[in-house]
Order: structure tokens, then C-alpha cells, then sequence
């Protein structure tokens, strides 16, 4: 039986600023937020979200992309296009709870 490791915030931070490439479209990693919910256990995974900048017109449509950063690491994540102020790119988030 093969164990997932779910992903942690600590993964991301090296990618900061960095390019990911999901299905022929690239993507710079903006923001690792981190999240602090009050009464959660020390050894649990805090919740997160990634902030990515794309470029503005053609719109990436919400789902589950294999995305690959700039030194080759892999990982799954289920990105939404979100509401972008900034008449120069197009936003996406990815949650981790």
C-alpha cells in the first residue's frame, strides 16, 4: 500500500517567485499564505493557500493540474482562477486545509 503525503506549506516556500508549468501554461508563485487556527494540535498540518500570477487574457480553467516548478519538482494541485484587481494578470489560488 502506498502512502500519500499530503502536502505541507514548507514544500512551496523554496518555489517562492518561481515558475510552475501547468499543461503548457506558466504560472509564478506569489504567496505562500499560512494560516494559524486556534486550538489546532502542534504536530497537525496548518491549512494554506497558494497565490499564483498568470498572465491576463486566456483564462486556465478551474481543476486538478499536475504542475511542474522550475527545478522539475511535481505536484497535484486544484487551482482556481480568482478575482484579480490588476488590469496586468490573471490570479489563482490553491487551498490546502
Amino acid at each position: 500500500m502506498n502512502i500519500v503525503q499530503l502536502p505541507r506549506h514548507e514544500d512551496f516556500i523554496p518555489h517562492l517567485n518561481k515558475l510552475f508549468r501547468f499543461q503548457g501554461r506558466q504560472l509564478r508563485l506569489a504567496t505562500v499564505d499560512v494560516g494559524d487556527p486556534p486550538n489546532l494540535p502542534p504536530e497537525s498540518r496548518k491549512p494554506f493557500s497558494l497565490i499564483f500570477h498568470g498572465s491576463r487574457g486566456d483564462v486556465m480553467p478551474e481543476g486538478l493540474y499536475e504542475a511542474e516548478a522550475e527545478d522539475g519538482a511535481r505536484f497535484e494541485l486544484y487551482v482556481i482562477p480568482i478575482h484579480t484587481p490588476a488590469p496586468d494578470r490573471q490570479d489563482y489560488q490553491a487551498v490546502f486545509n
